[in-house]
């Protein structure tokens, strides 16, 4: 099934989904103009494909729909709903570039937006993995614990593998986790927000309802979850531009460079020069991790 989706113009489809460059062929990659990903769409897994067929200023993007069971017109809504929510492609960026935030790096990386994780449970799992040690850690451990934990589909002789749910993950153990590469801290934490979640102590849908400062409020009350990782889980996972991950040493080293000369910046300091970015935040942040990656000057 090849469906046509019209993102809100600006969009850069191709910087936008540059990040998933390194990633694994298996499960989430970004190459050669496409970008594809194995996801659960209406109990259905499904390995979506994107293209872009416009520009930045006209933009419309291809996507194909390879199923494990045949789709039907619902499955076809909800896969808009998911990609739309993957690339935020209904959010509007001139209202982020009126702001002349940072105008001459957004001048530059026009039409960039920043993902979103398929699921807010993934993005939670994501942060909490990545707590204090770096994203190419991250990367490598949540690589494996895919393969091993997550669902598989097979399609013209290549297997592809989708994150796993908080029901598998539920019924592990430690050691299970520890064989990916996680600490049997963090696997504590991810096995029991997991069980939260299955036993409907925890319902995430009901949270995404909440405003920004809520949700942070409703996850630091999980055990594992501080400050840092629940910022970094709501802008990963909601779009949550606001909220910005300021203990985080990677982001305060890119901030450094752009405002103070590469002399380190503390955490207070990252949130008091963050207040002229308002509530684009973690937007801006993002624009500048993008910028570091490519080496752009402003």
């Amino acid at each position: 099934m090849i469906i046509k989706i019209t993102p809100k113009s600006p969009f850069n489809f191709e910087l936008s989904a540059k990040i998933f460059s390194n990633g694994d062929p298996q499960i989430q990659r970004y190459e050669k103009g496409s970008y594809w990903q194995l996801i659960w769409l209406n109990n259905k897994l499904v390995l979506i494909t994107v293209r872009s067929l416009g520009s930045v200023d006209k933009p419309e993007l291809s996507v194909s729909l390879k199923p494990d069971n045949e789709l039907n017109k619902k499955d076809n809504v909800i896969a808009r709903k998911i990609l739309t929510s993957i690339f935020n492609l209904d959010f509007d960026l001139r209202y982020f570039y009126e702001d002349r935030i940072m105008s001459k790096l957004t001048l530059k990386l026009c039409g960039l937006n920043s993902p979103t994780t398929p699921t807010f449970f993934e993005a939670i799992v994501s942060s909490i993995i990545e707590q204090q040690i770096s994203l190419k850690a991250t990367r490598s451990i949540e690589t494996r614990m895919i393969k091993e934990f997550g669902d598989m589909l097979q399609l013209d002789g290549k297997t592809y593998y989708s994150f796993p749910t908080p029901e598998t993950i539920s019924n592990l153990e430690r050691e299970d986790l520890r064989g990916s590469g996680l600490s049997f801290r963090k696997a504590e934490y991810v096995i029991g927000l997991s069980k939260s979640i299955e036993e409907n102590n925890l319902d995430l849908n009901e949270l995404k309802t909440k405003n920004t400062s809520e949700i942070i409020s409703e996850l630091l009350k999980i055990r594992g979850i501080g400050v840092w990782t629940a910022e970094l889980a709501v802008i990963r996972g909601l779009h949550r531009l606001v909220a910005l991950p300021a203990d985080d040493i990677g982001l305060r080293k890119v901030v450094s460079h752009y405002y103070n000369n590469d002399k380190p910046v503390s955490a207070d300091e990252l949130r008091r020069i963050a207040k002229g970015w308002g509530k684009w935040s973690g937007l801006a942040a993002f624009y500048l991790v993008v910028a570091d990656i490519m080496s752009i000057k402003i």
